[in-house]
């Protein structure tokens, strides 16, 4: 997922490279209610995103830091939902309300999103953990059940 977010986030440093740049432009001049001037030329606007998004892919690939990560990761929340909001009739405007190219990536923004929900669940201390159950680790004379309701010994 860090790659990814990597990925879409580098994306966003260049100019007319991104497929989502209009409506991230058109969301951010909506969410701050035009009363930032550089989220007007775009510019700035595509400018943060990439950071954000950048910044999110390179914490989740290092593994640390995963208290801010997802921290970051419901500011990206607010952007990723925002267009369904405030612009459905660019995210929604294809045939029969099919989504648009901006609403597939949208659609595909809250995907990520759902694995980086995933991700916040095994988040103990700052680091990133794995939750492993070895039937081997138990104590002594502890018995376990199968899946199908039999005991298991050690």
């Amino acid at each position: 997922m860090g790659a990814v977010m990597l990925g879409f986030g580098i994306l966003k440093y260049f100019p007319d490279l991104s497929p989502a740049q209009g409506l991230v432009v058109a969301t951010l001049h909506r969410l701050t209610a035009g009363l930032v001037p550089g989220v007007v030329s775009g510019r700035a606007a595509m400018d943060c995103v990439a950071t954000l998004e950048c910044s999110i892919g390179l914490l989740l690939l290092a593994g640390r830091w995963m208290r801010p990560t997802v921290a970051l990761l419901l500011v990206h929340l607010v952007g990723i939902l925002s267009p369904v909001l405030l612009l459905p009739g660019r995210v929604f405007g294809g045939p029969h309300h099919m989504p648009t190219l901006e609403g597939q990536y949208v659609l595909k923004d809250v995907i990520l999103l759902a694995a980086g929900l995933v991700i916040a669940t095994t988040v103990r201390g700052s680091a990133l953990t794995v939750r492993q159950q070895a039937l081997d680790d138990s104590p002594a004379g502890v018995t376990h059940s199968t899946p199908e309701g039999i005991p298991k010994g050690n």
